[in-house]
Order: C-alpha cells, then sequence, then structure tokens
C-alpha cells in the first residue's frame, strides 16, 4: 500500500468523489488502486452505485448527495488504511489476431518513416510485447492497455478521424489499443482485428478485465478473413493463458 500523503481527494458534482494518485502508470499504483477498490465494493458498497477506474484515479459515484465531504473523506481514509487479504485474482494472457495488411494499418507507413524504422520492425516491436489492462472506459470495451515499447511511442494524430472502424489497433502516446466499435479518434492505426471486445449480449460483455494482459500475434489477411467467417459462425475460439506474475 502506498502512502496515504501520495492520495488526493476531490468533490466531482454532487454525487461523487475524485481519488487520485501520482499521475504516472506504473504497476504498484495499479495494485494500490485495485485493493483499494476491493475495500471499498466489500465495505462502503451500501453508498456507492458506481466505481470508475482510472490509470491513476478512482471514482465514486454515490447514490444520494455528499453532504457532509470532509467527513465523506475521512471514512474513506479510514477504509484505505484498514488491512486487507492480498489479492487473489486470477490474471489470463488473451491471444489478440492482428492483421497488420496497409489496407488496415493506414498510419503503418508514417510511424515507421518517423521512427526510423521498417515497417516489419513495427510490427514486430507491437507484437512481442505483453500489455497489461490497466482499465476499460472511453467506450464499451476500449482497453486502455500498458506496456509499449518505446520505439513506438507516437503523438495522437492532431485532427481526430471522424470515423475509425471497428476493430482498429492503433497507437496513443505511449499506449496502445482497440477501438471495439466505430467511433471518432485521433489514435495512430497500425492494423485491425475481427474479435468483439464488446458484446452486450454475453453475460460478461467484455471478455478481459483489468490485471488480465493482451498479446498481439499477427495474422494474414488471409488468415484475418478466415477468422471472421469462424466469428460468424460461432466456430472461432479466443485463446487464453494463465498469467504467471
Amino acid at each position: 500500500m502506498l502512502s496515504d500523503k501520495n492520495i488526493t481527494y476531490k468533490q466531482f458534482g454532487l454525487q461523487a468523489i475524485l481519488i487520485e494518485w501520482p499521475a504516472i502508470i506504473n504497476d504498484e499504483i495499479f495494485e494500490d488502486i485495485l485493493v483499494f477498490k476491493t475495500k471499498l465494493l466489500k465495505r462502503h458498497s451500501s453508498k456507492i452505485v458506481d466505481v470508475i477506474q482510472g490509470y491513476n484515479s478512482l471514482t465514486l459515484v454515490y447514490n444520494s448527495l455528499v453532504s457532509n465531504f470532509n467527513e465523506e473523506v475521512e471514512a474513506l481514509q479510514t477504509i484505505y488504511k484498514t488491512n486487507s487479504e492480498p489479492l487473489k485474482q486470477v490474471n489470463l494472457v488473451w491471444e489478440i489476431p492482428v492483421c497488420y495488411d496497409l489496407q488496415f494499418g493506414i498510419d503503418l507507413q508514417e510511424i515507421a518513416l518517423q521512427s526510423s524504422l521498417k515497417v516489419e520492425e513495427v510490427i514486430e516491436l507491437h507484437t512481442n510485447s505483453i500489455y497489461k489492462v490497466y482499465f476499460i472506459g472511453f467506450l464499451p470495451g476500449f482497453l486502455y492497455l500498458g506496456g509499449l515499447n518505446e520505439q513506438l511511442y507516437f503523438d495522437r494524430k492532431p485532427n481526430p478521424r471522424l470515423r475509425v472502424p471497428k476493430g482498429a489497433v492503433a497507437i496513443g502516446g505511449k499506449q496502445t489499443g482497440i477501438y471495439p466499435n466505430i467511433s471518432s479518434g485521433g489514435w495512430n492505426i497500425i492494423g485491425n482485428t475481427p474479435i468483439d471486445f464488446f458484446d452486450i449480449e454475453k453475460e460478461n460483455p467484455c471478455f478481459a478485465k483489468p490485471g488480465d494482459f493482451i498479446r498481439f500475434k499477427a495474422v494474414s489477411l488471409k488468415e484475418y478473413n478466415e477468422i471472421v467467417v469462424q466469428i460468424k459462425q460461432n466456430k472461432y475460439e479466443l485463446i487464453n493463458t494463465l498469467h504467471h506474475a
């Protein structure tokens, strides 16, 4: 557990409190947020209707007005300091097929050019890493992934596209991610996956959770199209393995 001096509490409208950690992405802060979130859901759930997790924050949405902010913060700080058992969450590594063909990877050549790399080297760097799921947001099923190779850090586009296709695999700053549905977006698109990341018809609409990992696997255009057919026929089985810390 980090020192509670590293954490700040802010009123966030009439029915919410924003809890913030230092604005860096690392595993220690991620674990601290996850442990605190678990404690809150266990000990404070009667007052909270939603807990929204970010890289460095938790937003607590209350079921009524937060009438005494200072008193509520003291209650939260007490919960934070309580002892807890280590998290026993089972984390999986999900293998996601990605086609990096240039018809999908419309920014791939630009990234390669400005990084002084070959397109093949960009693909190799992107598929060689394993990415932690820090949280889900922006769109339902949009995974915020940490672990991008520094050689692939690339600024967001100055003018976002109005229509990014479903399944687009992209790079934005120090992150990589997948657009689960058609959306506007300013990240640099390097490929596409046929995998659905959000299906409202399923009991668990998004198969991955914070703490899981993503590994991208490069597939040819032919393999991509075969997977599309298999998904339509409900014959495609997504591969996952147990993650060992």
